[in-house]
């Protein structure tokens, strides 16, 4: 025993630091050996001298820990180790070791339950008897008894966490057990302690207590819930004398009874009990002093009135105790920063009260007030963290990700409220806004909270109700519009309140004379013009909304608008792009203001001249920036990160969201003025890829113009687009060939036979680009399939067949028949070809399927073909591969190109199809000869049908392992 008491003061961690990692090391396999390979009886009194023997708490600790493991594992089974075992813990439970310091009486308590699971009732029936202490109790032995039933709570009778079937019938016996021998006694000793300890050791009445709670769910609540005991537990709970931890205890046990589970009725006269034993159980101070009892009670009278109803008379009786104390509910809710007040509970019931709640009564009324109150408190940020929320730093970001969940819920209660009592809630807010205009010195927090507040309510009431301004609205929304609040400048405030005023902007539709009052809020220093850049950036975008849902009736005051904007709209044409200390914005800082700009001159009620007018001053500055740029960059060279290069980003997209504003019918139908504006920007914007093709972020934002020209440009934009396509093609790697063919596409599916010249040119180029980095061997299996360049080439092989897709349907399948281009014809079918049979994506090979079809109609007729060995190829590579070897593999979703085949081929089909491709795959003569009846009549209805039979039928001849030839 000595040297295992050295080996484990060694290995303890008080000693981590005075011994030497090899010596620590050493004596941590001692004693690992001495626990695991001592046999099971030498263990056991092993630990058993070293409990009696040792000075040592560590050696006491390592001994019980040791002993529990055993027990724990079965290793411990022999009857005379039991009892020895049981004897020794039951004695060393009552004797001074009771005294020792807690964590050795909790490993003490968690064993001496071990052992009452594996013994009780049936091997040792007394084990509560034992060492239920005798009276008057005395504060070692009544704490140590508690401490066993709290870890025998833990361990086994608790229904808070999960157990097995076989801890769930042992959990059952042993409560069966003690209510008929015990439970009375042990009731008797938690009043005695309670009452002879709460002054000489409140934390033994506090712990005895504690284990009383954890019980009263299973035992006779009679034996709590009486005149003796209930008034001493509320004696504890409100004395001012009583120490916290007791008195928590005290409030900890009520809450238990008031929840205990029983028919309605009972519970009814249960809660009037407690109601009288303490008949200020609704004032505020016992809110704040027993806040889980009057939360509990609330809940569960609140449970009563839904079980019985309102008609039954305990039913009522449940909703007038409910109401009495709902005050001191108020008052817990209110405190919710104390950590014995559990806000969830709280707040479930408070939503379910009021969702209970049909047509409020005026008392109810005046309870919906309070409870908006709580909403209010509970929403409310922390001041502490005021400055960090404003600069947003890791620690504001932190809070204001918490503040969103935490916020999910009141946010529920609030909707709710406000379908409830729409009036009231309405009057709330307008009392916090009153409030916070009409001090200098409102909050941060007070202020975003009933900014926020009034947001929600724009959700709950409908958007007919905020066109016409129903109820208090139209009173609010113009107080709203007109708010100026002295905490303005925080960010927190300015984003909620341009948030809140945007949900209300539908008013303004109705009430005309706000619109000033609205453009002042997004133009003035609240808005657009906030010191914080954040701020200014979402302002930018909430007040392109606004253009959006108002348009024509902002037209009259444009010019205010863009004189209000000038500062904004002119920076890009004013900054020091050659200072290379300076700090700039991203390309797409302000974008949403020129896209709001250009959605308000697009406005047909703007006349040819204004529109001129406004257009050329608002696009001329920004070409002529670009043409500064590029004539200083051509000089000094371009870098992607350099100052111009971003600079020339942000131009590009300002014009393309100025241009987002017009369209085909405006520009060049009514209005062609504006078309030759456009044009002319356009000629400026090419002369950045034509000088600059290979500075990868300026080509996706010409790309992108490029887009929005072709849509609202048409025809006349032709003309522009070989020189933007040549420069694009150059360097290209296989997501700049992505964007590059969906340019493509989109000149396709707009001017269809009309681009047949620009394809003819390019589509060599485009062909020897992907012909190699589009091989079928090009793309692996495996995990390598999973890298980024892997997807990219992935993306580019199903744009390429988009695009492919777009020339076959859109008459432009001849220009793979030119000179130029023919070269490329048989790379690319022989990957049509695979793709269509052998692609894991079913939609590719759809796609590719249809491309073949076309390709079929059009370039074959019954007469001739368009060109020689393209029909022999459909008969022997396209029918027997792609029509019947892949359509059997299993995983293929059956559609056919059967009839297409016929209907072009004829009898030429048939004959390759069904003498030769058919028999090869052990299909039976009559069934092939029911094929060539079907394909050839007129019902393809009917032939699919038939053809999706056979396939089914070939597939289990063995025949899905075919391979693609």
């Amino acid at each position: 025993m000595d040297d295992l008491e050295q080996a484990i003061l060694l290995a303890s961690d008080s000693a981590a630091a005075a011994a030497s990692p090899p010596v620590r090391a050493e004596a941590l396999a001692f004693c690992a050996r001495a626990r695991d390979e001592s046999p099971p009886s030498s263990l056991l009194r092993l630990c058993l001298s070293g409990l009696a023997s040792s000075p040592h708490t560590q050696v006491h600790f390592w001994c019980l820990q040791s002993l529990h493991d055993a027990l724990l594992h079965r290793r411990l089974v022999l009857p005379d180790d039991l009892a020895l075992l049981r004897s020794s813990l039951l004695s060393l439970a009552v004797s001074s070791h009771a005294a020792s310091p807690p964590f050795l009486r909790n490993k003490l308590a968690q064993l001496v339950a071990l052992l009452i699971r594996l013994d009780y009732p049936h091997v040792y029936p007394s084990y509560f008897l034992d060492l239920l202490p005798p009276a008057p109790p005395q504060p070692g032995l009544t704490d140590m008894f508690a401490r066993v039933l709290i870890s025998l709570d833990d361990d086994l009778l608790s229904q808070e966490y999960p157990r097995s079937a076989d801890e769930a019938t042992d959990s059952m016996w042993v409560k069966d057990s003690m209510r008929a021998q015990c439970v009375p006694q042990i009731a008797r000793h938690w009043h005695a302690a309670a009452s002879t300890l709460r002054t000489a050791d409140p934390a033994a009445a506090a712990v005895a207590l504690d284990a009383a709670r954890r019980c009263i769910s299973w035992i006779d609540v009679g034996l709590v819930a009486n005149d003796v005991f209930v008034p001493l537990l509320f004696d504890i709970a409100m004395s001012p004398g009583s120490a916290a931890p007791l008195a928590a205890a005290a409030v900890g046990c009520l809450a238990a009874v008031a929840a205990k589970r029983m028919d309605a009725r009972a519970k009814v006269g249960l809660l009037r009990s407690l109601l009288v034993a303490q008949q200020a159980l609704g004032s505020p101070d016992s809110g704040l002093k027993m806040a889980p009892l009057v939360t509990t009670y609330a809940a569960e009278a609140l449970e009563c009135y839904r079980r019985l109803g309102a008609s039954d008379a305990d039913g009522a009786a449940a909703l007038e105790m409910l109401e009495e104390v709902l005050p001191a509910v108020f008052a817990a809710a209110e405190t919710s920063d104390d950590e014995e007040v559990d806000a969830g509970s709280v707040l479930e019931f408070l939503s379910g009260y009021v969702s209970m709640m049909k047509a409020p009564s005026e008392k109810q009324l005046g309870h919906l007030g309070r409870i908006l109150e709580v909403v209010r408190v509970q929403m409310s940020y922390d001041p502490v963290y005021r400055e960090h929320l404003d600069v947003l730093d890791k620690i504001g970001k932190e809070e204001e990700d918490l503040k969103v969940e935490q916020r999910k819920d009141l946010i529920a209660l609030f909707r709710s409220i406000c379908r409830v009592a729409p009036a009231a809630a309405q009057l709330f807010i307008r009392g916090l806004l009153v409030t916070a205009l009409s001090s200098a010195e409102a909050s941060v927090e007070d202020v975003e909270v009933a900014l926020t507040l009034f947001y929600r309510l724009g959700e709950a009431v409908g958007e007919e109700e905020i066109r016409t301004g129903t109820g208090l609205l139209g009173e609010l929304v113009p107080m709203l519009l007109a708010a100026r609040f002295s905490c303005h400048t925080h960010r927190l405030v300015a984003l909620v309140y341009l948030e809140t005023v945007t949900r209300y902007m539908k008013f303004m539709q109705e009430h005309v004379q706000y619109v000033p009052h609205l453009l002042g809020v997004f133009l003035d220093n609240r808005g657009i013009h906030h010191q914080n850049a954040h701020v200014s950036r979402r302002a930018g975008y909430l007040f392109m909304r606004a253009v959006k849902l108002l348009k024509a009736k902002l037209v009259p005051y444009l010019d205010t608008i863009l004189q209000s904007l000038q500062d904004v709209l002119s920076q890009f044409t004013s900054m020091d792009w050659a200072n290379k200390d300076a700090k700039f914005p991203s390309s797409e800082d302000g974008s949403q203001i020129f896209e709001a700009v250009g959605l308000l001159i697009s406005i047909e009620e703007v006349s040819p001249e204004m529109q001129a007018q406004y257009l050329t001053a608002l696009l001329n500055p920004l070409c002529h920036q670009i043409e500064s740029l590029v004539m200083d960059a051509k000089a000094q060279g371009l870098e992607e990160s350099s100052p111009r290069a971003i600079s020339l980003q942000q131009i590009i997209v300002a014009l393309n969201m100025v241009s987002k504003g017009f369209n085909e019918r405006l520009v060049m139908g009514n209005r062609p003025a504006i078309g030759v504006m456009f044009k002319k920007t356009l000629d400026v914007v090419l002369q950045v890829i034509v000088s600059f093709p290979n500075v990868k972020p300026l080509r996706s934002k010409v790309i992108s113009f490029l887009h929005r020209m072709i849509e609202i440009l048409g025809t006349p934009v032709l003309p522009y687009i070989p020189i933007a396509l040549r420069q694009l093609l150059l360097d290209n790697e296989a997501k700049d060939m992505v964007e590059f063919l969906v340019l493509v596409n989109q000149i396709i599916c707009k001017f269809k036979s009309s681009a047949s010249t620009i394809l003819e040119e390019i589509f060599p180029t485009i062909a020897s680009h992907l012909s190699v980095i589009l091989s079928q061997d090009a793309f692996s299996a495996g995990p390598a399939s999973n890298t980024e360049e892997m997807r990219e080439l992935q993306e580019l092989q199903r744009t390429l067949y988009t695009f492919l897709h777009a020339m076959a349907t859109h008459d432009l399948s001849t220009i793979l028949l030119t000179p130029s281009c023919v070269q490329y014809l048989d790379t690319i079918m022989q990957l049509l070809l695979f793709t269509s049979c052998k692609h894991k994506d079913i939609l590719l090979r759809k796609a590719c399927v249809q491309i073949f079809v076309n390709l079929v109609k059009d370039w074959c007729t019954n007469s001739e073909d368009k060109i020689t060995g393209f029909r022999e190829f459909m008969i022997e590579k396209f029918a027997t591969n792609c029509c019947l070897y892949s359509v059997l593999d299993k995983s293929f979703d059956l559609r056919d190109a059967n009839s297409i085949m016929y209907e072009r081929f004829g009898d030429v089909f048939i004959k390759k199809f069904v003498e030769t491709d058919l028999t090869k795959v052990c299909c039976p003569p009559d069934l092939a000869k029911q094929y060539c009846q079907k394909l050839q009549g007129n019902d393809i209805k009917a032939f699919r049908s038939f053809y999706q039979s056979l396939i089914e039928k070939l597939r289990p001849l063995g025949n899905g392992s075919l391979v693609f030839r």
